[in-house]
C-alpha cells in the first residue's frame, strides 16, 4: 500500500515536470520565432552596428549670431589642427624623439614655457639621479620617502639656468609638455591654426609621426571685431567643475561650450549635431553630415552700437584736456525699447593710458556687474512712494530750504529753491522736498533739530518700492549674470534721508534702464532681454524659419495710475525747463532726470577709497507720450575734487547729447 502511493507520487512530479519541460520549450520557441520574425530587424541593425560601429566627429558648426536686422555677427571659419593620441606601447625616449620632430615642422610658441616644463624635460631627458642623496635612496627604499619625493626633490635641485639650453631644446620642452599635459589617453591639442605649409609638411611626414593626427574644427569669427564681442562671449573647453553636467547630456570632455555671456547662456540652441562616419572594410564611410546649431537674432543694432561706442570713444579721449578728469575713465550706457524690453545697444567704454597715448578699451560687462551712486536720477522713484503712501498729493507745495535732524548735519537742496510744488521738485531737483516728504512717510512731524529715531518701517517702503521698479533687483536679463549693485544696511535717520535722494545704495546701469523704461512703458516692467528670436538652419547661408521668439517678463506697478503720469509731467518739465535742458538735443519732447552723486575712488589700486569725487547719470526716454527707446547713461567719478579747481566738464552732458542725436537720426 505504501509503495502504491509512493508512486502515485513519482508519477505526478514526472507528469508535472514533463508539462513545465513542455510550456518551456513552447515559450523559447515562441521567443526565437519573435526574434526571427518580428524583432529580425532590430537584431540585425544591432548586428551591423557591432560589426561597423558608428563614431562621431570631432567638430561641429555653431549657430550664427545676428542682429536686429540680420547683419552677421559671429559665423564659424574651419581651421586646422593637429592633436596627439598616446599609442599603448610609446616609450618616454620616443615622446622626446617626437617632439624634436615636430619642432621641426611646425612654428611652436614657447612663451608660455615655464621652469617646471624645463625642468620636468630635463628629468624626462637625462639621467638625474645624481641628484639624489644616498641617504635619501635609502629613505626611499625604506618607505620613508615616496617617489614624487624623490622626484620633487630634483625639481628643487635643477638650476634652469644652468642648463642653458637652446630655443630649440625649450620649444620641444614645450611639445613634450603638451603631449603629455591632461589625461594621460586623452586627445591632446597640439597646435590650432597651421598655416598652409604647416599643414603640407606635417600631411607629408604623418607616417613618421607616430600618434600625431591632423583634424579641422570650428572657430568664431567676428564680422565687427571687438564691438559688443564681450558680451557676444567665448567658447572653451568644458570646465572640471561642469563635467558631470555636460556628460550627462551627451558631450564628450573634448567638446568646446559657450562658457560666457550670450555663447553660454544659448548653448543649447547654438550647439551643432556632430556628423557620423563607420569604417567599412578598412575605410572610412561618412554617413552624415555635420549640422550647425540654430541661429540666434539679437535685439541689438550693430550700426547704432558701434555709432555710440564711437561717440563715446572720441568724447572720452577728448576729455583728457577738461579740468578735474583725471579720475574719470569710464561710461556706460543702455539704449532700449521699454514697451519691448529690447535692448537696442549696450555699451561700457573704458579709457587707459598706454605708452603716453590714451586708448580706449570695452567694458560692457560693467552695464550690469559695476553699479554707481545715482544722485537725483531716482528721485521720481521717491516721490511715487509719497504719493502711494498718502504722505503728499499731486500738486503740493512745500519751502526748500535747508532742514536739520538732531545730532545730524543740516541737510539742503544744491540751492534754496523756495516754494516748490511736485513737478518744480522734479526739474529743478530739489532735495529737501525728498527729504521733507520721506519724513512724513516715516509718521515724523518734522520741526527744526526734531529728534528722530527707528525709521526702519519707512525705509523699507521705499526699498520694497525701488525693487519693484528696478533698482535694487534682478532685472532678470537673459544672461548668466545679473547684477543687483549694492544695499547699505544701516538704517539711520540720516542715511535714510541719503536713500530718497540716490546717495546711499547703489545701481547698475542696466537697472536704472529698468527704472526709466519702466516709467516710460507708464508703469508695466518689461524685463531687458538680447535675444529676439531662435531660427532653424538647413546649413545654408540664409535664415530659417522661426523656432522660438523670446517672451519677455511683464509686471505691473502697485501704484495708481495718475502718480505715474504725474512723474512723467515731471521729468518731461525736467527736460523744457529744468535741469536737464538740452541734454538729449534735437529729440522731440523728451522727459528724464539728471542725476549727481558724491563718490569714492580707490586712486592708486591699493583697496582703500581715498579720493573724494561727483558721479553723474541720466535717465531719459522719448517721445514723452509713446515712447520708442530709453536711456540710461553713467559717469562714474567724472570730477575729481582736489580743492585746486572748482572747474568741471560737461563731457557728460555731451555725451548724452550726441547720442540721442544719433539715435535720433537712425530711428526718427
Amino acid at each position: 500500500m505504501k509503495n502504491k502511493k509512493k508512486n502515485i507520487i513519482i508519477d505526478k512530479r514526472i507528469s508535472r515536470f514533463k508539462y513545465i519541460l513542455s510550456l518551456s520549450f513552447l515559450i523559447l520557441l515562441f521567443a526565437i520565432c519573435y526574434i526571427d520574425i518580428v524583432d529580425k530587424n532590430y537584431y540585425s541593425l544591432k548586428l551591423e552596428e557591432y560589426n561597423n560601429p558608428v563614431y562621431y566627429l570631432n567638430y561641429a558648426p555653431r549657430g550664427r549670431i545676428y542682429d536686429r536686422n540680420h547683419n552677421l555677427l559671429v559665423d564659424n571659419k574651419l581651421v586646422p589642427f593637429i592633436y596627439y593620441l598616446k599609442p599603448s606601447k610609446i616609450t618616454v625616449e620616443e615622446e622626446i624623439e617626437l617632439s624634436y620632430k615636430l619642432n621641426d615642422l611646425i612654428d611652436i610658441d614657447c612663451s608660455k614655457v615655464t621652469d617646471k616644463i624645463i625642468k620636468d624635460f630635463y628629468i624626462a631627458k637625462n639621467d638625474t639621479f645624481f641628484l639624489i642623496t644616498k641617504d635619501e635612496i635609502s629613505k626611499y627604499e625604506g618607505r620613508k620617502l615616496s617617489s614624487d619625493d624623490l622626484y620633487n626633490l630634483k625639481l628643487e635641485r635643477i638650476d634652469v639656468e644652468s642648463l642653458n639650453l637652446s630655443l630649440e631644446d625649450k620649444k620641444a620642452a614645450y611639445i613634450f609638455y603638451l603631449l603629455n599635459n591632461g589625461f594621460s589617453y586623452g586627445m591632446k591639442l597640439i597646435k590650432k591654426n597651421l598655416s598652409d605649409k604647416e599643414l603640407s609638411i606635417i600631411n607629408d611626414n604623418l607616417d613618421d609621426l607616430d600618434g600625431i593626427f591632423v583634424d579641422y574644427t570650428y572657430e568664431r569669427e567676428y564680422l565687427y571685431k571687438d564691438t559688443f564681442k564681450s558680451i557676444l562671449g567665448n567658447i572653451s573647453s568644458i570646465p572640471y567643475e561642469d563635467k558631470d553636467y555636460f556628460l550627462s547630456l551627451g558631450y564628450k570632455l573634448s567638446d568646446s561650450v559657450g562658457s560666457s555671456y550670450l555663447e553660454k547662456q544659448y548653448e543649447e540652441y547654438l550647439k551643432g549635431e556632430k556628423g557620423t562616419y563607420t569604417i567599412v572594410n578598412d575605410k572610412v564611410v561618412k554617413l552624415t553630415e555635420s549640422k550647425r546649431g540654430k541661429d540666434l537674432v539679437l535685439t541689438i543694432d550693430i550700426k547704432l552700437q558701434k555709432e555710440i561706442e564711437k561717440i563715446i570713444d572720441e568724447e572720452l579721449i577728448r576729455s583728457r584736456s577738461d579740468p578735474n578728469t583725471n579720475l574719470f575713465n569710464s561710461v556706460y550706457v543702455v539704449i532700449k525699447d521699454p514697451s519691448t524690453g529690447d535692448i537696442l545697444a549696450m555699451s561700457g567704454r573704458g579709457i587707459r593710458k598706454v605708452n603716453n597715448k590714451y586708448e580706449t578699451y570695452d567694458i560692457t560687462q560693467g552695464v550690469i556687474t559695476n553699479s554707481i551712486t545715482p544722485g537725483s536720477v531716482v528721485k521720481g522713484a521717491s516721490i511715487m512712494v509719497g504719493y502711494k503712501e498718502g504722505a503728499i498729493k499731486i500738486g503740493e507745495t512745500m519751502t526748500d530750504s535747508c532742514i536739520k535732524i538732531f545730532s545730524y548735519p543740516k541737510k539742503c537742496s544744491w540751492k534754496t529753491l523756495g516754494v516748490v510744488n511736485d513737478i518744480k521738485a522734479l526739474s529743478l531737483s530739489s532735495n529737501v522736498f525728498q527729504f521733507k516728504t520721506a519724513l512724513k512717510v516715516a509718521g515724523v512731524n518734522y520741526y527744526y533739530n526734531k529728534k528722530v529715531t527707528d525709521v526702519s518701517e519707512a525705509f523699507n517702503k521705499y526699498r520694497e518700492f525701488f525693487k519693484e521698479i528696478g533698482l535694487g533687483s534682478k532685472t532678470n536679463i537673459d544672461l548668466p549674470i545679473d547684477g543687483i549693485g549694492n544695499v547699505g544696511t544701516n538704517s539711520s535717520p540720516d542715511l535714510y534721508l541719503n536713500y530718497v535722494i540716490g546717495q546711499y545704495d547703489t545701481y547698475t546701469t542696466m537697472q536704472l534702464s529698468e527704472y526709466i523704461s519702466t516709467i516710460a512703458n507708464k508703469g508695466t516692467r518689461v524685463s531687458p532681454h538680447l535675444l529676439l528670436e531662435v531660427r532653424n538652419n538647413d546649413n545654408s547661408d540664409t535664415l530659417g524659419s522661426v523656432f522660438y521668439k523670446y517672451e519677455p517678463e511683464k509686471t505691473t506697478l502697485n501704484i495708481d495710475k495718475k502718480y505715474i503720469n504725474r512723474v512723467r509731467e515731471g521729468f518731461r518739465e525736467v527736460m523744457t525747463s529744468g535741469l536737464g535742458r538740452n541734454f538729449m538735443g534735437n529729440v522731440p519732447t523728451p522727459a528724464g532726470k539728471t542725476g549727481t552723486s558724491e563718490s569714492f575712488y580707490d586712486s592708486n589700486g591699493d583697496g582703500v577709497i581715498d579720493s573724494p569725487t561727483v558721479s553723474n547719470a541720466f535717465v531719459g526716454y522719448y517721445p514723452a507720450n509713446n515712447p520708442k527707446m530709453s536711456i540710461a547713461i553713467t559717469f562714474p567719478n567724472i570730477m575729481a575734487i582736489n580743492g585746486d579747481s572748482e572747474a568741471r566738464s560737461y563731457v557728460h552732458k555731451e555725451i548724452t547729447r550726441r547720442i540721442s542725436n544719433k539715435f535720433y537720426e537712425l530711428y526718427g
